[in-house]
C-alpha cells in the first residue's frame, strides 16, 4: 500500500528476477520451449505451453483441454496467462488485480479476483477427472501447479 505502481512493478521484476537466479527451473514438471524456460519477465513474448492435456498460446489467446477449446473471457484469460508463465509461483489478490487490471488494487476488491478464477477453474474442468491446475494458497492469492 506504500509503493507507488511503478515501485510495485520494480519490486515485482526484481522478486522474479532474484528467483530465477535462486532456482535452477529444469525441475519444472511444465513442458516449456528451451527458449523460454528462464524467461521471468512478464512482458516477454513466448509461443505456446503444453502441459499433459492443457494447450495455452498466448500470441493467439487460444486454450486447449485435449480436442477442446476453452473459451475464456478478457479477465480470466489474462489470469490464467500470468499463472501458467509463473508455475508454482504466488501471485497475491492484489498482484493479481494490479497485473491484470492495471489499476490499483483499492478501487476494487478480492472478491473480483476469486469470481474469474471461480469461473476459470470451472471452464477447465471439462471432465470430474480434469486437474485442478489453479491452486489457493489460503488468505494469500494463487498459484498455477502441475499435479
Amino acid at each position: 500500500m506504500l509503493l507507488s505502481s511503478r515501485q510495485r512493478q520494480e519490486l515485482v521484476s526484481y522478486l522474479l528476477n532474484s528467483q530465477k537466479q535462486q532456482n535452477n527451473r529444469t525441475d519444472s514438471p511444465c513442458t516449456i520451449p528451451e527458449t523460454y524456460r528462464g524467461q521471468t519477465v512478464i512482458d516477454e513474448p513466448f509461443t505456446e505451453i503444453r502441459m499433459g492435456d492443457l494447450y495455452f498460446c498466448q500470441e493467439q489467446r487460444l486454450v486447449y483441454i485435449g480436442e477442446q477449446e476453452i473459451k475464456l473471457t478478457a479477465k480470466e484469460f489474462d489470469i490464467l496467462a500470468l499463472l501458467i508463465t509463473h508455475p508454482k509461483r504466488v501471485f497475491t489478490y492484489e498482484l493479481i488485480m494490479e497485473l491484470v487490471w492495471n489499476e490499483d488494487y483499492c478501487y476494487y476488491s478480492r472478491k473480483a479476483v476469486n469470481n474469474h478464477v471461480s469461473n476459470l477453474r470451472k471452464k477447465l474442468k471439462v471432465t470430474q477427472n480434469s486437474p485442478d491446475y489453479i491452486k489457493s494458497v489460503v488468505g494469500v492469492g494463487y498459484k498455477f501447479e502441475v499435479p
